[in-house]
């Protein structure tokens, strides 16, 4: 049994309320989570002050307190932890938005830093309103985004998470992307 095999089996059990199958699930996904966030946070600002660990671990509590553990395979899983990790990076853009001059101030690197931390938050907020009137348009087309962009699936397993062929999923993604870059600009 391979160990996508493995993960959609203790999926399945979680599903159907065994406790022990989501704490046997971490160790054979965190690799994968780390990477997940890692390429978030390689999108973001190098003074960005959350690390992929805790990106990960924050994403994990949300995952296994949540009452939607209705996971189907590897790749609906992995696409429903890429949604969470963008809402936690959201939040914190938000948090950091919103922080008053002062005491919220992180150290930034002027020599290495190509973009201010605001500007990489309003940046976030951007995509993150613009993923939203996508959404509101064609949620299909978000889903799409959600699982390509944050998840980092590829074609073919976005293709198998939202049961569209590979064809069409490249169609929406193109047309997704074009309406989030209309958005955005």
């Amino acid at each position: 049994m391979s160990q996508a095999d493995d993960i959609t089996v203790l999926l399945v059990r979680a599903r159907e309320g065994d406790g022990d199958a989501l704490e046997k699930l971490l160790p054979q996904v965190y690799d994968e989570l780390r990477t997940l966030a890692h390429r978030y946070l390689m999108r973001e600002n190098a003074g960005h002050t959350l690390s992929t660990t805790a990106l990960v671990h924050e994403a994990y509590l949300r995952l296994s307190a949540g009452a939607s553990n209705d996971w189907r395979d590897r790749a609906h899983f992995f696409g429903y932890a890429a949604t969470i990790m963008r809402n936690i990076l959201v939040d914190y853009a938000r948090r950091r938005g919103a922080a008053k001059r002062g005491g919220d101030k992180i150290p930034v690197d002027w020599d290495n830093c190509e973009a201010s931390v605001e500007a990489v938050a309003a940046d976030m907020l951007a995509l993150d309103e613009a993923l939203t009137r996508l959404e509101q348009a064609d949620p299909a087309l978000a889903r799409v985004v959600e699982l390509r962009f944050f998840a980092g699936l590829s074609l073919e397993e976005t293709a198998e998470v939202i049961g569209r062929s590979t064809r069409s999923v490249d169609r929406d993604w193109n047309k997704a992307r074009a309406f989030l870059h209309h958005a955005m600009s």
